[in-house]
């Protein structure tokens, strides 16, 4: 595996493979878990070159958020994807990704990223879209793949390069998740032990809520709210428990098909998320 840590690097490097290459990129932000190493290996059936990044993008953190105490792993991470058998790993530090302070950035529109997530970490997609902009037109891939975890961000990624014509594949990897149903996250670290056995719930509950619209019950806000009084009673702290179409993740219609259960709630000190598609 080949560690770049400038673009003029990760270019010549992937010029030297040869045009006819085809490029499968995976960006992180490293600490990574089983669930990255999912998508490298699942990016091996997609391209030739397999390029992982790794770049804590501060634009998408909030002042207060946890951007100075999140993980840095590089070792432990640099090992981990070169036996999963990624080819480059580009590792800029900010000087390289932000020489002067970022004047253009990608602004989704509100109704996708205002809503949800977006609601409770303002800005957080106009930083994540930016920075995957920059590193789609660095490594010029011709795929590009993201976790199912982060749905919203999948589904802003998708939106970007439909409409602004990119011509990049958009690979959604399965959640990947510890044998209690935790979904793997780099913030899972941040639990306590008792926290860590109490996590499952949030996975438990949304299983409920996709086998009850599957058995017939539409009354989608009444699933929201029994799910978020249930969280509430285990001394959680939801910002939502919200049932939308895929696609948009507007509000979906009764009876509508095509849906995802999503939530994001605080457990102690730590945020987690988590979906289900039904």
């Amino acid at each position: 595996m080949q560690i770049h840590t400038t673009i003029a690097g990760l270019r010549a490097a992937l010029r030297d493979a040869g045009s006819g290459q085809r490029v499968a990129l995976v960006p992180t932000m490293g600490n990574l878990h089983d669930g990255h190493i999912a998508l490298m290996r699942q990016a091996r059936e997609h391209g030739d070159s397999v390029v992982a990044t790794i770049f804590v993008n501060r634009l998408q953190f909030r002042p207060g958020e946890d951007f100075e105490k999140y993980p840095r792993t590089f070792e432990a991470d640099r090992q981990r994807l070169a036996e999963a058998g990624v080819d480059h790993l580009f590792a800029p530090d900010e000087a390289e990704m932000y020489p002067q302070p970022q004047g253009y950035h990608i602004d989704p529109p509100a109704e996708q990223a205002g809503i949800l997530d977006g609601e409770f970490r303002p800005g957080h997609f106009r930083g994540m879209a930016t920075v995957v902009m920059k590193l789609f037109q660095i490594a010029q891939p011709q795929v590009a793949l993201f976790g199912k975890k982060d749905y919203q961000q999948l589904m802003i990624i998708r939106n970007m390069v439909r409409d602004l014509n990119l011509p990049i594949e958009i690979v959604g990897g399965e959640t990947v998740r510890a044998t209690d149903g935790l979904a793997l996250s780099s913030r899972n670290g941040y639990l306590t032990e008792a926290e860590r056995k109490e996590a499952p719930r949030l996975f438990e509950l949304l299983t409920k809520v996709v086998a009850e619209i599957r058995a017939g019950n539409h009354d989608f806000p009444q699933l929201e709210r029994n799910t978020v009084s249930q969280l509430k009673a285990n001394n959680w702290l939801p910002d939502y428990v919200a049932v939308r179409k895929k696609f948009d993740l507007q509000f979906p219609s009764a009876h509508e098909s095509g849906l995802v259960v999503l939530a994001a709630a605080r457990l102690g000190s730590t945020r987690l998320i988590d979906n289900l598609e039904v």
